[in-house]
């Protein structure tokens, strides 16, 4: 996901599993700051990239308004989610967050899907990033 690179990372509601890998792979001179989806408000600074990590879709639009907010003009969104036809993730089938939902609510701020990458035996990111104008 090429998490190492950016700037400024801003990661959301990550597992403590995925959090450390993203701490060991980011140089100690770059900004990586790791709050809950809940304390999203509370951040006042903006980010290069934003790593989210969200199941389920009670509360995720909330989420992810508060992170485009914090986004950089060039700054990409990756969102880790549960596969919808996999048994492991705790949420339910029915009630976790798709592509399709993505795709619509980031696509209101201007966000296009450029890639994806699979975290987990259960679980894959979806990058987006500013549309080609």
């Amino acid at each position: 996901m090429e998490l190492g690179r950016p700037e400024r990372l801003l990661v959301i509601d990550a597992p403590e599993p995925l959090a450390e890998l993203v701490r060991r792979a980011r140089p100690p001179d770059l900004v990586t700051r790791e709050i809950t989806g809940e304390a999203i408000r509370a951040v006042k600074e903006t980010f290069d990239a934003i790593l989210v990590w969200r199941e389920d879709r009670a509360g995720s639009r909330a989420v992810f308004d508060g992170a485009v907010k914090r986004l950089e003009p060039a700054g990409v969104v990756w969102a880790v989610t549960a596969m919808r036809k996999v048994r492991g993730p705790t949420t339910p089938a029915v009630h976790r967050l798709e592509l399709s939902d993505l795709v619509k609510g980031l696509g209101k701020a201007g966000l296009v899907r450029d890639r994806e990458v699979r975290v987990s035996a259960w679980h894959v990111a979806f990058r987006f990033a500013r549309g080609k104008t």
